[in-house]
């Protein structure tokens, strides 16, 4: 074995290791299995995956005719359409806001530093091991085959950036390079067809293993053996099948390959490592030697390497502190009770068939009807002439053409196979649950397209990706995200303390729901006017679901602009000082006139009794005094009661007047 490294190691015979009994039962063990959940796989689903993979890339074979006339090679993008369009409403959900998921502290932590912190070194690791893309490429899988799978790695590389040092005791500094070691979690999408999983589970934690198998470049096997990653084997490039290929090609190329087997899940703990018996300890067989339980009796978390269904590269108890498996998948149609999803090219497959033999035989009915063809009494041609017929060809022959030569024609293409072709596409689209944007009126039916017909097919669009959202956060992107913090923990504890945090998904609508809610939302600010206090809070939400870059920016804004001005709001604050103050002094004051108006009526009450008194004594006067002089002084107290009188009124009209 050679590979090509500065040090050009080769790997002498003499240092191959030498497999043991158990590593062959080990082997034996992983590659069984394997070969039975392929069987199981092939035979139900890669035939229609492989179709589903041809019809998106447009690629014709012989085995998707759809008649054995059939002559036309030509494949609708109908399908190729509604599967990104239903992958771009997931990832704009999911990535719609930049950041894909929050990490929630326990409400009895009283420091909320550190989560902030771990949640900003883990935004930076994802970028830096760009998962957002790892992401985006398992949506587009598991809308094309129904499931969509990812395997989490750890690695720890170098990471190399351009750096400035001084030199001690000059005045000059060195530029060169500089090396850091990075820890780093990388997502890789994991094809349907290079994927194998035990045919009775639901989901990967409660099968009996799950492995990956797919061809690895020979150097990177060679690359391990000499760092101590994998054993040392007499192992040689070999290639024995095209349906591990990434793509389906015609030729792929076959040099400096070699097929690997990742198997994660239980293995006989046997296998792995000699059992350790305790001193004074009896051991009493569960099952008898030979049955078929025996192997699984004792099972052990393991992770098995194997090349070429031979070659143990490598076996050992899982690693990770939680010890769980590193693979995630979810379906994007849950189908109960079975591990395999439906997805977006499943759910059209019917309809593209019948859009693609619609528009074949309207071809190969062109191909009749438009191209020249002749009817020639071949009794009368030269011999050995060719009577093809184009433009500017001399046809000889022997004797009148109009009686040797006919022009043929079948008849005219029927102009409805189109229209007949696109209510094919309008069927899929009904059955893939996707539409069209640009043609989203013209989808809905006529003459509602403005109003509660558009509301009700938008209405079930969203209905239908809020669906598919929920299994890939609850199925896939949760726990991607806590696996990767675990490995964190484990891994590179300086930066990621270990504690216990809760990781919630990050989601928004998909951009037809998104525009949709937008308009309505407009339409709500236009009724309501611009002096509405509710305006603000509805242009927030606009400017919140837009894909703006520096939305975020204009949303601080708009919360400055409705705070109130300080000073404006002293200035309100004095006022409504002074009205209070002015009303407390109204009010007082109409308590002193009620007050005064009170004594005023006391007095009033009063000096009629007086008066009468007096008029009493200068009744009972002598008869000797002057009469004239009684009825003055009567006279006189009268127009003094009437004073009073009148002065009491004056002062209750005041009062009545201060009180309104």
């Amino acid at each position: 074995l050679h590979m090509a490294t500065d040090k050009q190691v080769k790997l002498e015979q003499n240092e191959f290791y030498q497999p043991t009994e158990a590593d062959k039962e080990l082997t034996g063990f992983v590659v069984d299995h394997c070969q039975r959940w392929r069987d199981y796989r092939d035979v139900n689903f890669l035939p229609d995956w492989l179709e589903y993979e041809r019809i998106f890339r447009g690629q014709w074979a012989a085995e998707d005719k759809t008649r054995e006339s059939e002559r036309s090679r030509l494949i609708t993008p109908a399908l190729q359409q509604a599967v990104e369009s239903k992958q771009a409403e997931i990832s704009e959900a999911v990535f719609g806001r930049g950041e894909f998921f929050d990490i929630v502290d326990d409400r009895t932590d009283a420091d909320k530093g550190d989560i902030a912190l771990v949640r900003q070194q883990m935004h930076e690791d994802f970028k830096f091991s760009k998962v957002k893309k790892a992401l985006d490429d398992i949506i587009l899988l598991g809308e094309l085959y129904g499931t969509g799978i990812g395997e989490i790695t750890v690695e720890e590389r170098t990471v190399m950036s351009p750096s400035t040092q001084p030199i001690p005791g000059t005045a000059m500094a060195a530029i060169g390079v500089s090396e850091q070691k990075k820890f780093m979690v990388q997502l890789h999408p994991i094809n349907c067809r290079n994927f194998l999983i035990d045919p009775n589970a639901r989901d990967i934690e409660s099968s009996l293993g799950v492995a990956i198998e797919e061809y690895v470049p020979y150097y990177k096997i060679v690359q391990g053996m000499v760092d101590g990653t994998y054993r040392k084997v007499g192992i040689t490039p070999s290639y024995n099948d095209m349906d591990l290929e990434p793509v389906q090609e015609i030729s792929p190329k076959q040099d400096d390959k070699v097929r690997v087997i990742r198997y994660y899940g239980l293995v006989p703990k046997e296998y792995l490592e000699e059992l350790q018996k305790k001193d004074g300890e009896e051991i009493v067989d569960l099952f008898p030697e030979g049955s078929m339980a025996e192997d699984y009796q004792d099972m052990v978390e393991a992770i098995v390497i194997i090349a070429d269904d031979q070659w143990l590269l490598k076996a050992e108890e899982n690693p990770y502190m939680m010890k769980d498996r590193p693979i995630v998948a979810y379906q994007a149609d849950s189908m109960p009770g079975r591990f395999w999803g439906r997805g977006t090219a499943e759910k059209g497959y019917n309809m593209q068939k019948a859009i693609d033999a619609q528009i074949r035989s309207h071809l190969d009915s062109l191909a009749l009807t438009t191209s020249p063809m002749m009817a020639m009494d071949a009794t009368r041609l030269p011999r050995g002439a060719k009577y093809d017929v184009r433009p500017g060809k001399n046809l000889l022959v022997n004797g009148n053409p109009n009686e040797i030569m006919m022009p043929f024609k079948f008849g005219t293409t029927d102009p409805q196979n189109f229209q007949t072709a696109q209510n094919f596409q309008a069927m899929l689209l009904q059955a893939t649950g996707t539409i069209d944007s640009t043609a989203m009126p013209g989808q809905v039916a006529a003459g509602e397209a403005s109003g509660a017909g558009l509301s009700m097919a938008l209405s079930g669009l969203m209905k239908k990706n809020k669906r598919t959202l929920i299994n890939f956060q609850e199925d896939f992107l949760i726990p991607f995200i806590t696996k990767s913090a675990y490995r964190f923990m484990q891994f590179d504890p300086d930066r990621y303390p270990v504690q216990d945090f809760v990781f919630l998904p990050v989601s928004t609508l998909g951009m037809v729901a998104r525009e949709y809610e937008q308009q309505q939302m407009m339409g709500l600010m236009s009724t309501l006017g611009a002096e509405s206090p509710i305006v603000p809070l509805l242009l927030q939400g606009v400017i919140q679901g837009s894909s703006i870059s520096n939305r975020e920016e204009i949303v601080a804004g708009l919360q400055q602009m409705s705070q109130p001005d300080p000073m404006q709001q002293q200035m309100q604050q004095l006022a409504m000082a002074t009205a209070q103050a002015a009303l407390q002094k109204t009010q007082a004051e109409a308590a002193k006139a009620m007050a005064e108006a009170q004594k005023a009526g006391a007095q009033a009450q009063a000096i009629p009794v007086e008066t009468q008194i007096k008029a009493v004594e200068a009744a009972n006067k002598p008869q000797g005094a002057d009469p004239f002089t009684q009825v003055e002084k009567i006279a006189n107290l009268a127009l003094k009661e009437a004073d009073i009188m009148s002065n009491e009124r004056i002062a209750m009209l005041q009062t009545a007047t201060k009180m309104q």
